[in-house]
């Protein structure tokens, strides 16, 4: 909103955005967003913003996630190094900043995209043949079974009659 945006403005105009850490979903207790981490600081030797998508990062619990101790040094490693880490960290001018509209949401600098595996279409239709041949066979068995049962009334022979008649449309 426009006043988010003119403190976001005035933060990262004033050189006090160092960080922005996304961690994952489910991390806390009784909250399943995920939080992020905005750290700020004072005389800061340059104008760049760290960003660190560490999303990804966690041992999956019962109940909710946890962070490693490998999972917080990586994060730990990666905001000393101010490095650039493909599909995890980006450090960002302040004019790729303010080409965002200030906007310091993680996916505008971290690209996590991963490209999805290119099925040829030979595969896809031998799959569906498999699928569609199994489909048929499962019917079989299925109509198999129904023709064993018998109804014990006129009205159970009846319903009978109407369910294998609609199944087999």
């Amino acid at each position: 909103s426009a006043a988010e945006q003119k403190i976001r403005k005035y933060l990262i105009d004033n050189n006090f955005v160092d960080c922005i850490i996304q961690l994952p979903s489910n991390l806390f207790f009784g909250t399943s967003i995920a939080p992020c981490i905005m750290v700020m600081k004072k005389n800061k030797s340059d104008n760049k913003t760290l960003f660190i998508d560490a999303s990804n990062e966690f041992e999956k619990g019962k109940n909710q996630n946890k962070l490693t101790p490998d999972n917080i040094n990586k994060i730990i490693d990666t905001y000393r190094n101010r490095e650039n880490v493909e599909k995890y960290s980006h450090v960002a001018s302040l004019a790729e900043i303010k080409e965002n509209d200030y906007n310091l949401n993680i996916p505008r600098y971290v690209d996590t995209f991963e490209e999805e595996e290119v099925i040829p279409l030979s595969e896809v239709a031998q799959e569906l043949t498999e699928v569609k041949a199994e489909i048929e066979s499962s019917y079989q068995s299925l109509f198999g079974l129904l023709n064993e049962l018998e109804g014990t009334t006129d009205k159970s022979k009846s319903e009978l009659s109407k369910f294998i008649s609609l199944l087999s449309k």
